[in-house]
């Protein structure tokens, strides 16, 4: 592939890799039975085709009611974009637990410290153990078939559009069969 100057359709290596000199914490969530809003919020990183590129999207999702509290999306993997996010969501709401896997912005101080200046408890995933993070992974699954895979998204502005109109109908409009038919919005508390 490379004599003939193609490349494969996936973004490179990298996207969870974490910084040896970071802290990692432990999994808090096994066995936990989470039951409200706000009690565990999970966080993730995936990336999103575009015609030439790609682009990065982080949300904060709320585990109880699977509700879209933040997001945001960028061109780089920078953690500002992350800190964003992060600064949005909790302007208006504070989780107990935050989770997320133990990639470098989620195991960077920058990031640590902001949860622990709120009194949030931090819950990181094992390596390799994807299944921790479900609820976001199913997001991820939702938005990319239904959204992404059928938008052909020429610019970053055309991507931003229509990812915020599919969260704003995943969020307010969507029934969830897990939820008993009603929106994360609705078992959130809006």
């Amino acid at each position: 592939m490379r004599e003939m100057g193609i490349a494969g359709i996936t973004p490179g290596p990298g996207l969870r890799r974490r910084v040896q000199a970071h802290r990692v914490y432990p999994y808090l969530l096994r066995g936990l039975k989470i039951e409200r809003p706000n009690h565990v919020w999970g966080i993730d990183i995936t990336y999103i085709r575009m015609a030439h590129g790609w682009m990065y999207l982080v949300a904060i999702l709320d585990w109880y009611s699977r509700y879209v509290v933040s997001y945001e999306l960028d061109q780089t993997l920078h953690m500002d974009f992350v800190l964003k996010a992060l600064h949005r969501a909790l302007r208006q709401w504070t989780p107990e637990i935050m989770n997320s896997d133990q990639g470098s912005r989620f195991t960077s101080p920058k990031y640590t410290d902001v949860l622990l200046n709120h009194g949030i408890r931090i819950s990181m995933d094992g390596r390799g153990r994807a299944l921790d993070n479900i609820f976001t992974e199913r997001l991820w699954r939702s938005l990319k078939q239904e959204e992404v895979y059928l938008h052909d998204y020429r610019t970053p502005k055309q991507a931003r559009e229509g990812i915020a109109r599919y969260l704003e109908f995943y969020n307010h409009t969507h029934p969830h069969q897990s939820l008993g038919y009603v929106t994360p919005a609705s078992v959130f508390g809006l």
